[in-house]
């Protein structure tokens, strides 16, 4: 006869937890369990004899309730989220998928003289710094301590800089692209409300369609991102067609203009 010994998830799967066992699985003190439950915020336990079990779905629902106090909804906000949600797995992947951030760099905490260095604008100029913060590109977190939100724009700008572009005019641009860029992203959000997710909820959110709208939330941000980048890509080619066929059209000109006017120099001499 084989002896099969079972870890302690399959035996939990198998009996459930106990309230203390639960409690300790999930680092939470046995009276701020009971507190959830009377809030609405856990669904009951099993009751077997005289003992209430727990199982997976009570784990998740305490997870999804820690993740979104993280996020700074208070309880009654999330009792509202659980209400109107589906199964908690399903609910806490769809929150970490609204935010997850959509940039695939990690933001980074430099002091005054390190941004000062990278492009001249804490030390050198305070007013282009406050305008840098205004822009959302930099971010201040105190005691001359800084949050680049996006080490790839300060990139940008250093080379801008290398060019012989001024520090001010990158700036400019990028406040100017922060503000097109928020039009396009509530265009993809407004789609995605209005196509996706209103027609779920309509249909009263069935729980079989939630995956569904988590999947839908993780392509949008690729699906985003490359169709932005493939309209930008014709639309530089467009200008820069339109602007410098222009500058080459006058430089011709004046040539022209100058060869003209030597000609005629010389015939009166």
């Amino acid at each position: 006869m084989t002896d099969v010994t079972q870890t302690e998830p399959e035996q939990a799967a198998d009996t459930g937890l106990t309230i203390d066992a639960l409690a300790q699985r999930t680092g939470m003190t046995v009276r701020n369990i009971r507190a959830y439950q009377s809030r609405g915020l856990l669904p009951p336990p099993e009751v077997r004899g005289r003992t209430g079990f727990y199982g997976p779905e009570h784990e998740a629902r305490i997870e999804l309730v820690r993740e979104l106090q993280a996020e700074g909804f208070n309880l009654e906000a999330i009792k509202r989220v659980i209400e109107a949600g589906g199964p908690s797995a399903d609910v806490l992947r769809l929150t970490r998928a609204v935010h997850e951030p959509f940039a695939d760099e990690e933001p980074q905490i430099v002091t005054g003289a390190d941004l000062a260095a990278a492009v001249g604008l804490a030390d050198q100029n305070p007013d282009l710094l406050k305008k840098a913060i205004r822009s959302g590109l930099i971010a201040e977190v105190g005691e001359d301590r800084f949050e680049i939100r996006s080490p790839q724009l300060i990139e940008a700008g250093a080379e801008l800089a290398a060019l012989g572009i001024p520090i001010e005019a990158g700036i400019e641009v990028i406040t100017r692209l922060r503000r097109h860029a928020d039009g396009v992203a509530r265009t993809f959000v407004e789609l995605f409300i209005e196509e996706v997710w209103k027609p779920f909820d309509e249909a009263g959110r069935p729980a079989d369609r939630w995956p569904e709208m988590i999947e839908a939330i993780e392509r949008l941000r690729p699906l985003a991102g490359e169709a932005l980048l493939a309209v930008f890509k014709l639309a530089m080619t467009d200008s820069v067609d339109e602007a410098f066929g222009r500058e080459l059209q006058r430089v011709t000109g004046d040539r022209e203009r100058s060869g003209r006017s030597s000609r005629r120099g010389s015939r009166r001499r």
